[in-house]
């Protein structure tokens, strides 16, 4: 059972590439994250404006879950995406905004 706060690589893709999962695991989650050197909230924005700036949809709603968990408010990824539309592009932002919206609605009591 995974208590960590990513979910499991090997799970998710492990039957299809079992050393993208370990390097998942082990170095991305395990050392990269943890290092001292950002915050755990300066990770999350720095990942979050990446992936909207790539126009990495997919991965957008686990990070930007854990982005609130580590801090982030919805108003400052309000914020990011709104900033971004003028570097990364209307379309890469408009796409955040969406899966935000929707993450936000899911999370809504």
């Amino acid at each position: 059972m995974n208590n960590a706060p990513w979910p499991d690589a090997h799970e998710l893709i492990g039957a299809v590439a079992p050393k993208l999962a370990d390097l998942s695991m082990e170095v991305l989650f395990a050392d990269i994250w943890e290092r001292p050197g950002l915050s755990p909230r300066d990770r999350s924005l720095v990942t979050v404006a990446a992936l909207i700036a790539m126009a990495r949809v997919e991965q957008l709603p686990f990070h930007l879950g854990r982005a609130v968990q580590n801090g982030v408010t919805r108003a400052e990824i309000g914020e990011i995406v709104t900033h971004l539309a003028f570097y990364a592009g209307w379309p890469a932002a408009m796409s955040a905004a969406t899966r935000a919206q929707a993450l936000f609605e899911e999370a809504a009591p």
